[in-house]
């Protein structure tokens, strides 16, 4: 069998179940959503406990209340026994506030999960508000699908560790069924019609334009998307990375802001793309784009730096840890400038986590001599696995005296192959003084302490801004255990905003968050960045959920660390800003 019958074959078997419910003993996929309140959860994450029960919620059932109350009733009976409870809301007459009603009148005591490309609601079946699945974590198999009330016995047997008798209770499911409860799947009735999207003018362009520049050769991602055979050997890992939400990779919760450099695929191409998938992933008629597009990769995203400065090399162990590393090298220019972007191209991407740059006069004596005085300068920005070179915003520069120094802070983590890295960075000069000057704000804490297997633990730095500023980006950082953070303005008039909230931080990416229009900060705003930690065995990137964590430069430790990108504002300016911005 070749490789293309194969697929075909895998498939084939891989969706012939796909009906409008899961039947007991069938398999739940892994997915992930945010809950009403923001929060990110993933189903597989609760592998550890003994009994997954998920209720299907709207807003407008009559009868929900009585579903709710079976719920409540089931928490309460199986409290601290390993029994995890949530509802998912795929209805699409209810938005964000909605659900946030419903929970509020029905005295919802558990997370309502939002399916707003309704991928996930479709492939449970649960098409009625009240429809409940227990499913088993040992094998994410359906152990029962009904009615909330008749649930029990299903959660009792996976508690006490027995094989549950897998039913499904149609009849409280028919029961249930009523207009009003009714989740309304528009994609289900076209179902047949999914074999009809086209690879050639939807999906080849939808990946090209989202996907390609990641997954190309010499990019970062795992395989380059070359053509349609490629993509459709990966059609099950894309359809799986999309449920999860690992792919495209952009953390920000929609709800709070909007950003330029946002990489979501919007809802309707989520749904686009699984569906095709699960329709088996045709290819149609019409060209192959992937195949035939020859888009040219520069070196440098803006092309040819006005200078280029070589990063000392740094010889890499195969194993073993790598203290920071710190590169001091003279600017090479003999006059003063204006940098109006700068780019990092790493010399080993396997090994290079990060780079970060700081200039400004070196100390010649006391505890820092050969380092930067404290004060003496700015950044140039860094590099971060996934980053490209952008022009900084809106007429604006960094001032780079002819005399400073510049600071790399090197990261590296060993990959098994000993190795040499010689970064570069390049830099683009403005030809006169821009009319605004860039500067940096980091907001940390180091005294945070994280508690030894604590899922969800919080600490926050905050900043009072003293003038108007223009906000252009927002930086969350931390490592390993890092799990959410945000960054909220507290207003003099005692209101408050949140600019950016990251519900799955992910240490993989580490995303500076462009605002689509920069944000104004009067002065006597406070900024508080907050970051929450899981140092739980649960989170399978914890080094050691037994240890208290303190702050710390290598990974192993944490970090709350936030940085924002941003201008003072003249004199008048702000409210000008303010007038045209509509008042915000």
């Amino acid at each position: 069998m070749n490789l293309h019958s194969f697929s075909t074959a895998l498939l084939s078997v891989f969706f012939a179940a796909s009906t409008f419910a899961l039947a007991p003993g069938e398999r739940v996929d892994n997915f992930r959503l945010l809950d009403e309140t923001g929060s990110s959860h993933e189903l597989y994450y609760f592998s550890d406990t003994k009994a997954f029960v998920l209720m299907a919620h709207n807003s407008s059932c009559q009868s929900m209340q009585e579903s709710v109350a079976a719920l409540a009733s089931m928490q309460a009976s199986y409290a601290d026994q390993g029994v995890e409870f949530m509802l998912i809301n795929s209805d699409l007459r209810d938005d964000r506030s909605a659900i946030q009603a419903s929970v509020a009148d029905q005295n919802i005591a558990a997370p309502v999960l939002m399916d707003s490309t309704q991928i996930i609601g479709e492939s449970l079946g649960a098409i009625s508000a009240g429809d409940t699945l227990v499913i088993n974590p040992s094998n994410w198999q359906v152990a029962y699908f009904g009615g909330a009330q008749n649930a029990s016995q299903a959660v009792a047997s996976l508690v006490k560790g027995q094989s549950p008798q897998m039913t499904a209770d149609s009849a409280s499911i028919k029961q249930a069924a009523s207009a009003d409860c009714a989740v309304d799947y528009p994609e289900l009735a076209n179902r047949a019609e999914h074999a009809n999207i086209s690879y050639s003018d939807t999906i080849a362009p939808m990946l090209s334009e989202n996907c390609v520049i990641c997954h190309r050769v010499g990019g970062i991602g795992p395989f380059a998307m070359n053509d349609y055979n490629i993509v459709r050997g990966f059609s099950l890992m894309i359809r799986e990375v999309v449920r999860t939400q690992r792919m495209p990779p952009w953390h920000a919760d929609p709800h709070f802001g909007e950003f330029s450099n946002n990489r979501a695929l919007s809802d309707e191409e989520v749904r686009t793309l699984v569906h095709w998938v699960e329709a088996g992933a045709p290819r149609g008629e019409g060209s192959d784009l992937l195949a035939e597009q020859r888009r040219s990769w520069p070196k440098w995203a803006m092309g040819e730096p006005d200078v280029i400065i070589e990063i000392p090399t740094e010889n890499i162990p195969a194993s073993g840890v790598v203290d920071y590393k710190y590169k001091m090298v003279a600017n090479p220019l003999d006059k003063d400038v204006w940098v109006k972007a700068t780019e990092i191209i790493p010399g080993d991407r396997a090994v290079l986590h990060h780079v970060i740059t700081s200039f400004g006069e070196v100390a010649t004596e006391g505890r820092r001599a050969g380092r930067l005085k404290r004060g003496t300068g700015g950044g140039l920005g860094g590099y971060v696995p996934g980053a490209e070179g952008t022009p900084y915003p809106d007429n604006s520069g960094v001032f780079l005296p002819a005399d400073a120094t510049i600071d790399f802070q090197m990261h590296y983590t060993t990959s098994g192959l000993a190795t040499s890295d010689t970064s570069y960075m390049g830099v683009y000069l403005h030809k006169e003084k821009p009319e605004y000057e860039l500067e940096s704000m980091v907001l940390l804490n180091p005294r945070i302490r994280i508690p030894a297997g604590d899922p969800n633990h919080m600490e926050l730095a905050r900043r009072t801004v003293y003038k108007d500023i223009l906000v252009y980006s927002l930086l969350p950082h931390a490592h390993f255990r890092g799990k959410a953070s945000e960054f909220v303005a507290q207003y003099p008039d005692g209101t408050e905003e949140k600019l950016l909230s990251v519900p799955r931080y992910d240490f993989n990416w580490q995303t500076t968050y462009s605002l689509d229009e920069p944000k104004l900060l009067p002065a006597g705003t406070q900024i508080v960045h907050r970051t929450w930690w899981d140092n739980s065995a649960r989170n399978p990137a914890n080094p050691d959920a037994t240890r208290v964590v303190p702050w710390g430069e290598q990974s192993w430790d944490e970090m709350l660390f936030g940085a924002i990108r941003y201008r003072v504002v003249g004199a008048g300016e702000a409210e000008q800003i303010a007038a045209s911005s509509g008042g915000e």
